[in-house]
């Protein structure tokens, strides 16, 4: 366990014992939201900028941008199928309107049919069997403004910490991230997990060198062996394309910032993960089967990672960054957590923490984590983030099979 002060060890030690609770939005299939969005979901990318117009008309609405959903076939099909039907069917949204165009590999009324058995409404429109851009928006901003109606009138109630799936992440890391933010936010998922909740740990490429401390953490042999076994294949990946993973991570921003190595950063990266059980290792967009510390298995890239996290459940993102970003999400609320403060005192118009005063001997660990345990209870009752502020809506799939 990290150490805290003594003057904040009964505060923090509290958050662990204390049973927490959030107002939140019970959906039909139990699950909890912290948001109450309508969502116009694209199945093609032919038919994102219509999405985007409607959301332009109708407050209240949501949309993404993508080059997906066609011409894709096998378990990259597959995967990017899973991840709409997780984006449509993750607790924060209330009603969604699958939009495609009507001739794509991913037909939007299969979506629609899987978003659906969750039992939040949705309804399935076709831009060529409504005549065209200008009439599609027409009909998807009438079905939108009665969602978004029903949506209002659904009032928050009381839920228990146990309902959260919170996703860690890290991006334009640099030398103080496994220093600070990182092994704050490994100390809040702790609080989590004892909360009876879940934390997701992701970024498979960005713990390579490290896998052997999660593994040793595993509730079984058989997810001892999966941590193995996706690491193996994330390299794998790397050695057919006759390319040295290394070339692409750490980023020059993360050389910059001070790492030396990719294994480096990994243990940093690591270090999200606080001191839990290693309950179960996902695929990239599953919902988690357990509670506790769950690994997804995702690429290091900020916005892919973010995606499958989203589409696997999470209703709200821990993010740390060294450099700063601006990353958000179109339904889950990212906090944004610097590792250092002159990064947090530059870009606060994006950073929502700091926790830099670690580095800096005003803070330990554990207090840290304690306040972002604080900003999650306030961000899960309705406070909104930076990002979904400056509506920074970010998204992007994993592919992992060609465009055919």
């Amino acid at each position: 366990m990290f150490t805290i002060s003594k003057a904040n060890e009964g505060e923090v030690t509290k958050l662990f014992n204390e049973k927490l609770q959030f107002w939140g939005y019970r959906r039909p299939d139990g699950r909890v939201g912290v948001r109450n969005h309508v969502m116009i979901l694209p199945t093609i990318t032919c038919a994102t900028q219509t999405a985007q117009r409607v959301t332009e008309l109708v407050s209240g609405t949501v949309t993404f941008i993508h080059q997906h959903g066609c011409a894709q076939v096998g378990t990259d099909y597959d995967q990017t199928a899973r991840t709409y039907a997780g984006m449509g069917m993750n607790p924060n949204v209330y009603g969604v309107i699958v939009l495609g165009l009507g001739c794509e590999t991913h037909q939007a009324h299969r979506i629609g049919d899987e978003i659906a058995k969750c039992g939040k409404p949705v309804a399935t429109v076709s831009i060529q069997e409504h005549g065209g851009t200008l009439q599609t928006i027409a009909e998807v901003a009438k079905i939108a403004v009665k969602m978004v109606q029903d949506a209002s009138m659904v009032q928050r109630e009381l839920c228990d910490f146990s309902e959260l799936i919170v996703g860690t992440e890290c991006g334009g890391s640099d030398a103080c991230s496994g220093l600070s933010a990182n092994p704050a936010v490994g100390r809040t998922s702790d609080m989590i997990v004892e909360q009876g909740g879940t934390a997701i740990l992701a970024e498979t490429t960005e713990l390579i060198g490290a896998e052997h401390l999660l593994a040793n953490r595993a509730a079984n042999d058989s997810v001892a062996k999966k941590a193995y076994a996706v690491i193996k294949m994330m390299e794998n990946r790397s050695i057919q394309m006759g390319v040295d993973i290394r070339t692409g991570n750490p980023s020059p921003g993360n050389i910059e910032g001070g790492l030396s190595s990719l294994e480096e950063k990994s243990l940093g990266a690591a270090t999200k993960s606080g001191t839990s059980r290693l309950e179960e290792v996902i695929d990239y967009a599953q919902r988690p089967t357990k509670k506790g510390l769950v690994w997804m298995d995702t690429p290091g890239h900020d916005i892919e990672q973010l995606t499958g996290m989203v589409a696997g459940g999470a209703q709200i993102v821990l993010f740390t960054s060294g450099r700063g970003t601006p990353t958000g999400s179109p339904i889950a609320p990212v906090i944004k957590i610097s590792t250092n403060t002159p990064m947090f005192e530059r870009m606060n118009e994006n950073m929502d923490l700091d926790a830099g005063a670690i580095v800096d001997g005003k803070e330990t660990v554990g207090e840290v984590g304690g306040r972002i345990m604080k900003e999650i209870q306030a961000v899960a009752n309705g406070k909104l983030t930076k990002a979904e502020i400056l509506k920074q809506h970010d998204f992007g799939i994993w592919r992992i099979g060609p465009t055919f």
